[in-house]
């Protein structure tokens, strides 16, 4: 099956007149490092756009100056950080406990992989009490023990690309790609998540034997920064209240589409990931909303 227009309604819920920040969904996203701020901000511009009602920044300190006047309508976190600026795992504590007073997490863009963020990602795989979603170096830190993803307790959603889904099931990107769909199920069975697996034709699989393919999107999207915006967009519908499988096929539609009319308006040579942030209200329009 593919995803078309009703997978996003199946995700996004009407608006009440009375709808205020606390009933549309607060989202804990952990993203960035020194020398990566980008991937937190354009995650976390997408999950506002997808019409998150708080967004929570928890950024390095190092991190903080750029992205709060990136983000102006983010509550920020500066967190202590490593001497090379990656977000110490002391803040792990201080982390899950924010986690619990949010709607989900998002965690891994941009967080670069050390001995201290395997801390802090593990520990959430294993501790955390909303559905989370894991992306990029997230994945990176588990791919030598992808088990620990059978000690959550909560539902995850993961959003790697061939060459992080390739190391998480110690294959090689070519072969991923040669295989995505039965790839996909099957580790989304053993391992009880659902995987979105990137790339033309993206794969979103859960573990008990759904799967669909994406169609929207293009060549254009093929630039890096489009992964932290799939994983912002998926991280806030997911923390607005949605199925985490319809969250996450609702999320790559979406960005998809997005990423289709960038390529209307700039041509897929020029368009940019940022532009595709500024693009979800007219993906969310086509859509009937």
């Amino acid at each position: 099956m593919q995803t078309d227009k009703n997978t996003v309604k199946r995700a996004v819920f009407s608006r009440p007149d009375d709808a205020n920040k606390g009933t549309l969904g607060s989202l804990l996203s952990i993203c960035g490092c020194y020398g990566m701020a980008g991937a937190a901000i354009m995650a976390g511009k997408a999950a506002l756009r997808c019409g998150l009602g708080l967004l929570k920044s928890a950024v390095a300190k190092s991190v903080y100056p750029i992205a709060s006047q990136a983000i102006l309508e983010s509550v920020f976190f500066p967190l202590e950080e490593t001497a090379d600026g990656k977000i110490s795992k002391c803040n792990t504590e201080f982390l899950l406990g924010e986690a619990e007073k949010s709607s989900a997490a998002l965690i891994g863009c941009g967080l670069s992989v050390c001995d201290d963020t395997n801390a802090i990602v593990n520990s959430f795989i294993e501790n955390c009490t909303v559905p989370l979603v894991l992306d990029a170096d997230a994945l990176n830190c588990i791919a030598d023990n992808p088990e620990i993803l059978k000690k959550a307790n909560v539902p995850i959603i993961i959003t790697p690309h061939p060459g992080e889904m390739a190391r998480l099931v110690n294959s090689t990107a070519r072969a991923v790609n040669e295989s995505r769909k039965e790839i996909a199920e099957e580790f989304s069975k053993e391992y009880g998540v659902i995987t979105v697996l990137k790339g033309a034709g993206t794969i979103i699989a859960d573990q008990n034997g759904r799967t669909l393919i994406n169609r929207t999107g293009n060549s254009g999207m093929a630039t890096g920064g489009s992964g932290d915006v799939l994983a912002g967009m998926t991280a806030s519908l997911l923390a607005q209240g949605a199925d985490a499988f319809d969250s996450a096929a609702a999320a790559v539609y979406l960005h998809g589409l997005a990423g289709d009319i960038a390529a209307e308006r700039f041509g897929k040579i020029s368009m940019l990931p940022t532009d595709m942030i500024r693009l979800i209200p007219e993906a969310y329009k086509r859509c009937g909303f």
